[in-house]
């Protein structure tokens, strides 16, 4: 168990001296999985057949004395909306149930340069959409910390499989809090780069101006680690940024003496629980202590991210799902009368609720006579919340903020309130929104021992900026060496 418990920055060391193979490393997240699956859900399938032969290769390259990726022989569970060639790409929807990836995603090809194994495929809100990990069309993923509790959405496998001890890493995809928000209610760390730094192709798309992969870790160093192993221009995506990329471990560890944290003064109202602000409120402390000047700052325009977010997002993924027809690839209605009743049948059978609802908004907001009022609007006031950023960070570096208003809440206690569940993420949006690089790191707990994460959000392309800053306040913390008692 205590080996499970390590960073990967700590495994990397025992491989190198030949304290524990990467074998040895990989069966024994595999039986962790045994032990503690059946209570987590965490993943759709495991891919051990790959994972070991990967692990095999880095016991052959130590015992050569050969040189090794930072990362190498360390396990990683890949969210299931990310293809992995040769096993299925599930998206977790009934639709995609049966799937298997004829292609790698190009951050899977950069797994597999940097000799880390993959161990499964992890659950998710079906597409991507939501905020509980409650919408999977297999099974729910449960909360680590409390098995009658949500992990977060949409990436909640890929959090869940971290913080129980199942990985030591993991994949997810953000589109407006979809890595944070697990990331906080489980625990650990997660990180959203900016947009464009990751490439995107081969991550079934949900909303293509918005979704970012990025990765989940026990600790800032090991999340910058994977960062930087799977980032850099791809020819395969339009929106790849042709950008110098630098190592983030030149910076991580300088200190941030003389940094300007901006508290966001819209996020911390009478909504937030107490003891998120509390958390919110001593992490402020901790980066006075270290030297940050910290002033309080406002963002008049951050109240319309909901509303600009849940148009643009539903108006994209109805473009991005119209593919879904029970013609190429997927799910297909049986025998069906016609081609219209197969379109329709398929769809109807193969989507879950959630999925369909958000097309149908999409495809309302997109219509003629309602796209210039809906969708077109809320692109412009999209762009008047970047300016509003844009002015706020000429005085501040980074700001900080609660990632969730609450800290993980009862299963299926808002299932019958979208509004309320979409507000989930008031805190996260906006950085999606913009495409700036945001982070979420453990911070504290509440009173029912549930995990707390403090947000921190920089100007585009300060993603190393981000990282250090989040690394400095783990460094004077022990929060995230806490783990859940299963």
């Amino acid at each position: 168990m205590e080996l499970l418990k390590k960073t990967a920055v700590e495994i990397r060391k025992a491989l190198i001296n030949k304290e524990v193979s990467a074998v040895e490393l990989t069966e024994a997240v595999y039986k962790r999985i045994d032990e503690v699956e059946d209570k987590i859900g965490a993943f759709n399938s495991l891919t051990k057949e790959s994972a070991l032969l990967t692990a095999k290769k880095v016991d052959e390259k130590i015992q050569n004395n050969e040189e090794l990726p930072l990362l190498a022989g360390i396990p990683l569970a890949l969210k299931d909306n990310i293809n992995f060639k040769g096993y299925k790409t599930t998206a977790s929807s009934k639709i995609l149930e049966n799937f298997v990836s004829p292609y790698d995603a190009t951050v899977s090809i950069k797994l597999k340069e940097n000799l880390i194994p993959v161990i499964g495929k992890t659950n998710l809100d079906e597409f991507a959409m939501g905020s509980s990990n409650e919408n999977s069309a297999f099974k729910k993923v449960h909360n680590p910390y409390d098995l009658n509790k949500v992990p977060g959405g949409s990436s909640g496998g890929s959090a869940a499989s971290v913080a129980a001890l199942e990985s030591y890493l993991a994949l997810g995809s953000d589109t407006g809090g979809s890595i944070r928000l697990p990331a906080s209610f489980c625990g650990i760390t997660g990180f959203k780069p900016t947009y464009g730094r990751v490439s995107r192709y081969g991550l079934i798309a949900f909303a293509s101006s918005l979704d970012q992969i990025g990765p989940f870790g026990r600790c800032v160093e090991d999340v910058a680690n994977l960062y930087y192993a799977i980032s850099g221009l791809d020819k395969k995506d339009s929106t790849s940024l042709n950008m110098p990329l630098e190592d983030p471990q030149k910076t991580l560890k300088n200190d941030i003496k003389g940094l300007k944290v901006g508290v966001i003064k819209e996020l911390l109202t009478d909504d937030v629980d107490d003891d998120v602000k509390c958390a919110v409120l001593n992490a402020v402390k901790v980066y006075e202590k270290l030297g940050c000047t910290v002033k309080e700052v406002s963002l008049p325009l951050l109240k319309y991210s909901i509303g600009i977010y849940y148009i643009v997002a539903t108006a994209e993924a109805s473009s991005n799902l119209a593919r879904y027809d029970g013609v190429k690839y997927g799910y297909r209605t049986q025998n069906p009368q016609n081609l219209m009743e197969m379109y329709t049948k398929t769809r109807k059978e193969g989507f879950g609720d959630e999925v369909k609802r958000r097309i149908m908004l999409g495809t309302y907001a997109l219509s003629s006579g309602y796209y210039d009022a809906y969708y077109k609007k809320a692109q412009q006031i999209r762009h008047l919340v970047k300016e509003d950023f844009d002015r706020v960070f000429k005085d501040v570096d980074v700001l900080i903020s609660p990632t969730c208003p609450n800290t993980a809440f009862e299963m299926g206690s808002r299932n019958d309130d979208p509004i309320k569940m979409y507000l989930t993420d008031v805190g996260t949006i906006c950085a999606n929104l913009i495409g700036s690089p945001a982070i979420s790191i453990p911070a504290g707990f509440d009173k029912s021992n549930m995990p707390i994460g403090v947000h921190l959000i920089a100007d585009c392309f300060k993603d190393n900026l981000l990282l250090q800053t989040a690394y400095n306040f783990e460094k004077e913390t022990d929060y995230n060496k806490h783990f859940a008692n299963l």
